[in-house]
């Protein structure tokens, strides 16, 4: 009797990898798109809050208290530090010197890192050797540079008073006057960023389109006139940024009249060029932190009104540049 063959078992295929469904696929693409920058700059905002707002506000509840390390209690005085450092003639005499020299310092600072940035932005030889001259007093040494422009404006042995001499000008002590003490600091402040901002003056002038200045020539314009039709308006966002960067630094001058008075905390024998963060300073040398910590949050107050002043002056003037 003849037997049967077994049946020949069909072939099974092997599985398939299940795709996810086109609802997760959605969802996921759409996190990584609109979740990942947030992930991304999460690090930066976590530092920011624990060295940025903590101390900010940690020094706000320091300013509400008598706070000195004489005292194992720390009494709370409300606003009392604060009345106390408006009646402050010190406190007054400080902002005006901060001021004074911010505003010597930073606007020739500022026209003329657009002069040299719009040379450089032209074609030249060696332009990589002018470029790397230009943050070289940068990144020179603060101490160095103030040590160095305190010989130069000596009232005995200075070079710059030898100059004056030599066209009958009697020697200056610069640093007994408030004008001529405020002049020797935003000199030295002059040097040291002037070179700095016009770097990135020439980075925002290279992204400007030749095209506009070949017309230009053609037509008939002059350097300065490209300079001021053209080059300005294009980078207005950057001297935006500049003007705000350069104003908060020009609030915050400590190294210079510290080193230009010889390590005096009280910015001379009169005061006469003593800053808001030297008159903290000071004040911190005092182990009077409760006072130090209000005259740094009056000082954060100014800056933000400054430097939204400078935004304002600033925006508002840009159809004044075109």
């Amino acid at each position: 009797m003849a037997t049967r063959a077994p049946d020949r078992l069909a072939a099974v295929p092997p599985d398939r990898p299940k795709r996810p469904p086109r609802l997760r696929r959605h969802l996921v693409h759409q996190l990584d798109v609109k979740g990942s920058p947030y992930a991304y700059v999460a690090p930066f905002f976590l530092l920011f809050s624990a060295f940025g707002l903590f101390p900010l506000a940690y020094t706000a509840w320091v300013s509400l208290h008598e706070w000195t390390l004489l005292q194992d209690e720390q009494t709370f005085v409300g606003l009392e530090n604060f009345r106390t450092l408006l009646a402050d003639d010190y406190f007054w005499n400080a902002t005006f010197n901060t001021l004074s020299i911010g505003v010597l310092s930073t606007a020739p600072q500022l026209l003329l890192a657009i002069w040299l940035a719009h040379l450089l932005n032209r074609p030249l030889r060696a332009q990589t050797f002018f470029r790397i001259t230009l943050l070289l007093p940068n990144v020179t040494s603060v101490v160095a540079v103030v040590v160095i422009f305190s010989q130069l404006f000596g009232r005995d042995f200075g070079m710059i008073n030898w100059v004056f001499s030599l066209v009958g000008v009697d020697g200056i002590a610069w640093n007994e006057g408030v004008l001529s003490s405020h002049f020797a600091i935003s000199t030295m402040i002059m040097w040291r960023w002037t070179g700095y901002n016009a770097l990135i003056f020439l980075a925002a002038m290279q992204a400007v389109p030749r095209e506009l200045y070949e017309a230009a020539t053609i037509d008939g314009a002059s350097g300065m006139t490209q300079l001021r039709k053209i080059t300005i308006p294009m980078i207005k966002p950057t001297i935006i940024f500049v003007v705000i960067t350069s104003t908060i630094g020009a609030m915050q001058i400590l190294a210079e009249p510290l080193l230009f008075s010889s390590y005096i905390i009280t910015g001379g024998v009169d005061r006469q060029y003593q800053t808001l963060s030297l008159f903290i300073y000071e004040n911190f040398t005092k182990l009077d932190f409760g006072y130090a910590s209000a005259i740094s949050w009056m000082m954060f107050v100014f800056i933000v009104v400054v430097a939204g002043i400078n935004y304002l002056l600033t925006r508002r003037g840009k159809g004044g540049l075109t």
